[in-house]
């Protein structure tokens, strides 16, 4: 790669591959993004340490390195990593697809816990729990289908010559109310073993999740990131808007087409992982923007402030109440509440809600 231009230190740079595709490098936020790694793998070598055997960081490294004993083997290796690295997945799934659905929305309340694409995947669950009794596997099936299914219908039902954010938001608002009265009714047609079961799961908890859960996320996330990265130009100009995008020679509905399809997978299998994880998907994407002060999407920084989030919020969950464990949703939506409601009066002080 050959630098297109010289540009004072601390600047937005250029840069050209060999191939003509050309992106913008900015010093502030590969920084961010670095530091965001080096955070999320830290808090998870911390996680795989904690629990009712506790290992030493320096343990769990040596460890993971296959220099560990065979206790700290089967601990780490087959009991606690598998829980991280859903967890990572998960996080960085939402942070990613939550960044997708604010910039083609144009609006920081445009994220999948706002439009009922969490709710949508719960319905998918409820009925393989309460209608079938269903496996994990058939569960987890479900509520990718029900995530697809309602991300499909925001989708038909905003198109009015295309997407715009307003109508998006509006009819994913709908969508959510719709989702949440069906949830409320299978769940009164459940026996008490089925509700118990199905509280847990909407909570969103990473409890007792394993290899079989991890292999299919990092299948996704190895198709979807990469195209989401690819299409991320055209993002960054329809945020102009999309006449002006058309200008450009980009093929507006086609690249949005595909962002909103890549979110909602995204999305689903998240949430079809670990339970619908509230308000994650909402505040990554406006963190990871705060931090690195860049306009445009943050796609990148949003996926790696996800991750960094889910993980410490689900050490929170095991370290800091005492003896009882909470789910890691319990967490994420108290913090995301919080900050859901900082962010509608930032909002309406600047007299855009």
């Amino acid at each position: 790669m050959k630098t297109a231009q010289k540009i004072p230190h601390g600047r937005p740079r250029a840069l050209r591959t060999p191939g003509g595709f050309s992106f913008r490098l900015e010093p502030r936020a590969l920084i961010v993004v670095a530091a965001l790694v080096v955070a999320a793998l830290a808090a998870s070598v911390v996680l795989i340490g904690t629990g009712d055997f506790p290992i030493p960081a320096a343990d769990v490294v040596k460890t993971l390195l296959g220099d560990g004993n065979a206790g700290q083997e089967f601990i780490v290796n087959e009991l606690r990593l598998p829980r991280v690295l859903v967890g990572l997945l998960v996080g960085a799934s939402l942070g990613l697809g939550g960044a997708l659905f604010q910039a083609v929305a144009r609006n920081p309340l445009g994220s999948p816990d706002v439009l009922g694409l969490g709710q949508g995947a719960t319905a998918g669950a409820l009925v393989m729990i309460v209608l079938y009794s269903g496996s994990a596997a058939q569960v987890t099936v479900g509520a990718l289908v029900g995530g697809l299914v309602t991300g499909a219908l925001i989708y038909l039902l905003a198109w009015k010559r295309g997407v715009h954010g307003y109508r998006l938001v509006l009819v994913g608002i709908g969508i959510s109310a719709i989702a949440t009265a069906v949830n409320g009714y299978l769940m009164t047609k459940a026996d008490f073993v089925d509700a118990a079961r199905a509280v847990v799961w909407m909570t969103g908890t990473l409890d007792g999740r394993d290899w079989k859960q991890v292999w299919p996320l990092l299948a996704l996330a190895c198709v979807l990131v990469p195209l989401v990265l690819a299409n991320a130009r055209g993002l960054r100009m329809m945020e102009m808007g999309d006449d002006v995008s058309h200008a450009l020679g980009v093929r507006v509905e086609r690249v949005r087409l595909v962002l909103m399809v890549s979110a909602v997978l995204l999305t689903a299998a998240a949430t079809a992982a670990a339970g619908p994880v509230s308000f994650v998907a909402l505040t990554a994407p406006q963190l990871a923007r705060r931090l690195t002060r860049s306009p445009g999407p943050n796609l990148v920084p949003s996926l790696c402030m996800g991750a960094a989030l889910l993980v410490t919020a689900d050490w929170a969950s095991q370290r800091l109440f005492g003896d009882g464990q909470l789910p890691v949703g319990v967490v994420t939506g108290v913090l995301g509440g919080v900050y859901l409601l900082w962010l509608l009066v930032t909002e309406r002080r600047a007299g855009r809600v």
